[in-house]
């Protein structure tokens, strides 16, 4: 009941930070066309600040190093085979926009955005649940800036060793590291100076989430409500990315038989609403932006409901 109270409450907050970016829109405060930017923002500093913070609250050890090898090879090889699945299933209407973010979709989850802060509130005492969650931020942004970008786009050019190698996820990984193999905190207890950087990380990893949903709020306002309820791919994207792609990997982390921490954060990760990158993805790439919007913002809604549901499973 503890994990269902807090989820719920957690949801209910987050979906909140998106009504100021909603009445920005509506006032006219902010233009349509200054979407995309905020998105960027999110993208390209954000997110790689709240890796160092994640990796910064951990505490590295030879047990903890090789459990996060394993979260990493099975959320990949999960969302691989639900990607493709789905590639096959839609395979002759991918000329559709649609039917290609639908495919994509159903796989990626709000792990990091949504997943670190939640982690932290269900498991306030154990401080490498975030390193978890980065793990899977990882796994889906390697696919997002080659396999999942080459799907949207229908353009092969993305798939490449450079596009692996070279993106924020995986650029913000190789930064943090060093520090916390070797245990270095950046923070108080190694001067002044560090405590500053410190500060300055904790405020920009943890803006990820209020930054993230007041895009969603932005986005929701340029819309027509009745747009977020009529399209059935939108109801098929989010039934199985926040139901049947978390079951499916609860199930599979049961027959491994691995670490129960790291069942349970991939568990609750994988049960996180659709992505917020799919809508981010979209609006960088400039193709599918409505329909992601739609899926990224009905998973959101509907969240406070599937989240903390599956959360009472633990």
């Amino acid at each position: 009941m503890h994990e269902f109270i807090t989820t719920l409450t957690m949801v209910a907050v987050m979906l909140a930070y998106a009504v100021p970016g909603f009445i920005l829109i509506k006032v006219k405060a902010v233009k349509d066309d200054s979407i995309s930017a905020f998105s960027k923002l999110l993208m390209y500093v954000c997110q790689p600040v709240l890796t160092l913070y994640s990796f910064n609250k951990a505490n590295f050890t030879v047990e903890l190093g090789i459990n996060l090898l394993i979260f990493f090879a099975v959320i990949t090889v999960i969302q691989l085979v639900f990607i493709g699945v789905f590639c096959l299933i839609f395979r002759k209407k991918f000329d559709d926009v649609k039917y290609r973010i639908t495919a994509v979709a159903t796989t990626l989850s709000n792990c990091s955005f949504l997943g670190v802060p939640l982690l932290e509130a269900i498991f306030p005492d154990s401080p490498n649940v975030a390193a978890y969650s980065m793990m899977y931020f990882l796994s889906m942004n390697v696919l997002g800036w080659t396999l999942i970008s080459a799907i949207i786009t229908k353009d092969k050019k993305y798939i490449s060793i450079k596009k692996i190698l070279i993106n924020p996820a995986t650029i913000s990984i190789a930064v943090s590291l060093p520090f916390f193999l070797t245990g270095f905190k950046i923070g108080a207890e190694n001067g002044m100076v560090l405590e500053q950087i410190g500060n300055m990380i904790n405020i920009l990893g943890k803006m990820t989430t209020p930054l993230c949903m007041l895009v969603m709020g932005m986005r929701l306002a340029t819309m027509k409500f009745k747009s977020l309820f009529t399209n059935p791919l939108q109801y098929l994207a989010v039934a199985v990315n926040q139901i049947v792609f978390p079951l499916c990997a609860l199930g599979l982390l049961m027959l491994l038989r691995v670490d129960r921490e790291l069942m349970y954060c991939m568990y609750i990760m994988c049960a996180c609403p659709v992505a917020a990158v799919v809508q981010n993805y979209a609006e960088i790439l400039g193709e599918g932006q409505d329909i992601a919007a739609n899926m990224v913002l009905l998973g959101t809604i509907s969240s406070i409901v599937t989240l903390p549901l599956l959360a009472f499973l633990l």
